[in-house]
């Protein structure tokens, strides 16, 4: 689609093809600024999640290793996204390794409780009488459940969402090679505002 002309102010510094180039610039940067937003929601969701995980980093290592990984994800999400603001090439990759990483850990965490020592229904005597005489057996079915589906999850989650960063480095590689200097010290200024 060709953008349509525009009429520069009478005596402005800025001629027809300078206003083209801005226009296809701002095209170009709009799956940027979509993938920044992402970044935004995931690091806040990162955040919260750490936040609520705090008050059981004092109940033991699990908890405040749990704590301390979402506080890193969250931190760098911002990070990255602060980068993809910035119109660096190197953000795409910087956001999706970090979502590998996210992913990495979650299995990590998964895995250690479901390979760890197994839950015991008889700490609960109430849950134990409730599933009766099979209750043991069905309290581990429902836990490998439970971590089986925030594996799945998060592969398709974390997974896709490291795979969309990933595919927006050509975005960012393309605007670099395709926009003119000028234009691209415009977006750099008007970004740290």
């Amino acid at each position: 689609m060709e953008p349509e002309p525009i009429e520069p102010a009478s005596g402005g510094p800025l001629n027809e093809e300078h206003y083209r180039e801005l226009l296809t610039a701002t095209n170009q940067i709009r799956p940027i600024r979509r993938a920044s937003r992402v970044a935004a929601f995931n690091g806040w969701t990162a955040a919260v999640i750490a936040a609520i995980s705090l008050p059981f980093a004092f109940f033991g290592l699990d908890g405040l290793a749990i704590t301390i990984g979402l506080t890193t994800v969250s931190a760098m999400e911002f990070l990255g996204r602060r980068k993809l603001l910035k119109l660096e090439p190197s953000a795409a990759s910087w956001l999706g390794w970090n979502q590998v990483g996210f992913l990495s850990l979650i299995i990590a965490y998964c895995l250690w409780m479901l390979l760890g020592e197994p839950p015991n229904i008889s700490a609960n005597p109430e849950l134990s009488q409730l599933l009766g005489a099979n209750g043991q057996q069905l309290y581990e079915t429902l836990n490998v459940a439970v971590y089986g589906s925030v594996i799945v999850l998060s592969v398709i989650f974390q997974g896709g969402n490291a795979i969309y960063y990933f595919t927006r480095r050509k975005y960012l590689v393309a605007y670099h090679q395709q926009t003119p200097q000028w234009v691209r010290e415009f977006f750099r200024v008007i970004s740290v505002a």
